[in-house]
């Protein structure tokens, strides 16, 4: 278990943020908790930290959006997540992680413009559609194997669809319960667990319930308007995050 003052500087607000964001506030802003640890400890005992405590954070969210979610968007992109999983699994030592960071990211800026500068996107909703729904399915759970980026590929077919806040945000919540649960299996067999990783995600487990709560309870308050507006900006930032590392480490090393 980690005791170092330097790693609580980095882990309380790395899971401060992907406390939030389970609770629904902030949306993709919880894949900068890995890269925030990443910065006193590698990436790889980062991630084996932060499953447990996602999980914990996917059983309090799942505890108050059981009953708040749309089923057909889930019933596309889940079985589409979970063969992501088994291609990301099947692939781990092939693909760069660099490389799906710098892709993600890059899609995800485009995304962000194209609500902000395209008067189609601002007019309606979108249609439910299932080839798109699968293929982003697939993408959101190959990149949450792969760089724990599946938010962005998720928020590509749901956000459109301008379903209610509360919806959208039960929907992603058992969306991302889901595939964190299939992932415990891969990540087990890749080593990923450790007495000293549990040890000290179990230390962050009360910091991590507690932000949980705290962002559903600003999503129940929130302007539905400004929620939205909010998680377009966030995708946009995390999309600019994630360019960045995935240049500098394909590029500039």
């Amino acid at each position: 278990m980690h005791t170092e003052l330097a790693f609580y500087a980095a882990a309380v607000p790395a899971v401060a943020l992907a406390g939030l964001s389970k609770g629904g506030f902030g949306g993709a802003m919880g894949m900068l908790a890995v890269p925030v640890l990443a910065l006193v400890i590698s990436p790889v005992q980062a991630a084996g930290i932060m499953l447990p405590i996602l999980l914990v954070m996917d059983v309090i969210s799942l505890y108050f959006y059981r009953r708040i979610f749309d089923r057909p968007t889930l019933a596309v992109m889940l079985p589409a997540s979970v063969v992501g999983i088994a291609v990301g699994w099947a692939t781990a030592a092939y693909v760069k992680e660099d490389f799906v960071r710098l892709l993600v990211g890059l899609i995800s800026i485009l995304f962000a413009l194209n609500y902000w500068f395209g008067d189609r996107l601002r007019a309606k909703p979108a249609e439910p559609n299932g080839a798109k729904g699968s293929f982003w399915g697939l993408l959101a759970g190959f990149t949450s194997f792969v760089s724990h980026a599946g938010a962005p590929p998720f928020q590509m077919y749901a956000l459109p669809l301008r379903l209610d806040k509360q919806v959208f945000v039960g929907t992603s919540v058992i969306f991302f319960a889901v595939t964190n649960a299939v992932k415990l299996v891969p990540y087990f067999f890749l080593g990923q667990f450790d007495a000293a990783n549990l040890g000290t995600a179990a230390a962050l487990f009360p910091l991590a319930a507690l932000t949980t709560v705290l962002g559903i309870w600003i999503v129940r308050v929130i302007d539905q308007t400004l929620f939205y507006g909010l998680s377009y900006l966030f995708v946009f930032v995390i999309g600019l995050k994630l360019t960045f590392d995935g240049a500098m480490s394909l590029f500039m090393h």
